[in-house]
């Protein structure tokens, strides 16, 4: 050691510069795989379409028990599951619906669940902080601050015995930073290079308490650099910026480095949760957190490469809002479980 450094090996000084510059290594992705891009685009309309309806389903009591929307985060959660392989897994937080329908879940059941109907993910019995669909490699999102980090470690060990060549990928907000999970399974996945990807949405509220106050360093990829994991920092209202820097991460962990940190600055739109009054925050910062709308930012870049008209651009947005509507026709219709189901499916 040397100044109190942590001495690290040659692969994670390597894994370290190639973060950092990776900025500037961003594939062209608009003019190489512009169906892809296309798709990105449509994605975070459906995400936005869908936790767009969440206030007014929870005024109209149809949402019972809390729901956090991640309308404004569109770009973290496509920009990092179309960087995985389907095989690959994710676990989410309370405000999961995004992550779901960015790694391909069906919008009916996360309706259903969301209303509490019998044809929910989980059968109407978990809510909006407990999708899960294990047939896409969703394992959960999570209403405890930082679970998800724990189960994604455990499932990152079990590829990593199984010789799967899968990667873990873990949402989080900036808080859960603060959380023991967070530091004891950053460090296990450091000394056993588990193929770990620790995605922070850092959306400059965990609640209502900015980022400033509640982390002693001021840099949150600090707390990833204790344990000589490599981190990066990226624009997270660029769903572009996100899939690059992922992508990057999963080749690693695929190689066997290790895991990675990502810090996403990005900012969510509505309180951080239905009813919250959003007192803490002036209309001047969310006027120009709006002008880097990642809906917008995406629109832009391929209209001006030529890809997208905006009549198509209008038409995948009414495509979003058909697809809601769907769901949640199907939701409204569907059955709420019987009382007597209280006692299935449980585990001790």
């Amino acid at each position: 050691m040397k100044g109190g450094a942590p001495i690290r090996d040659p692969d994670r000084v390597e894994m370290t510069m190639l973060i950092q510059t990776n900025a500037e290594q961003i594939p062209d992705l608009i003019s190489r795989c512009p169906e892809l891009v296309i798709e990105m685009f449509r994605r975070m309309l459906l995400i936005r379409e869908f936790d767009s309806r969440l206030p007014d389903l929870y005024t109209e009591g149809l949402v019972r028990g809390s729901s956090h929307a991640s309308t404004g985060q569109e770009a973290v959660a496509v920009g990092a599951c179309l960087a995985l392989e389907p095989t690959d897994l994710i676990t989410s937080t309370h405000r999961g619906h995004g992550h779901t329908i960015a790694k391909g879940g069906d919008v009916n059941r996360m309706m259903a669940e969301l209303l509490g109907r019998a044809t929910g993910y989980c059968k109407g019995k978990g809510g909006s902080m407990h999708i899960a669909d294990f047939s896409i490699g969703m394992l959960g999102a999570n209403g405890i601050v930082g679970a998800g980090i724990g189960i994604a470690t455990g499932a990152a060990l079990s590829a990593s015995i199984r010789e799967s060549k899968q990667v873990v990928l873990s949402f989080f907000g900036e808080g859960a930073v603060n959380q023991g999970i967070f530091l004891e399974c950053g460090n296990l996945a450091a000394i056993w290079k588990l193929p770990l990807i620790l995605l922070c949405e850092n959306n400059q509220f965990a609640m209502s308490s900015r980022p400033t106050e509640t982390c002693s360093t001021g840099e949150i990829t600090q707390r990833a650099s204790a344990f000589g994991i490599p981190s990066a920092k990226v624009d997270g209202m660029d769903v572009l910026a996100v899939h690059g820097a992922v992508a990057n991460a999963a080749l690693q962990a695929r190689q066997g480095v290790g895991p990675t940190f990502i810090e996403a600055i990005c900012y969510r739109y509505e309180g951080h949760f239905s009813g919250d009054t959003v007192k803490y925050r002036s209309k001047s910062e969310f006027g120009a957190w709006k002008e880097k709308d990642p809906l917008i930012n995406l629109r832009n870049k391929l209209a001006a490469a030529g890809i997208l008209s905006e009549q198509q651009a209008e038409d995948l947005a009414k495509e979003a809002k058909l697809r809601v509507d769907g769901a949640l026709e199907f939701a409204l219709a569907s059955p709420f479980p019987p009382p007597e189901a209280a006692w299935e499916d449980l585990y001790a």
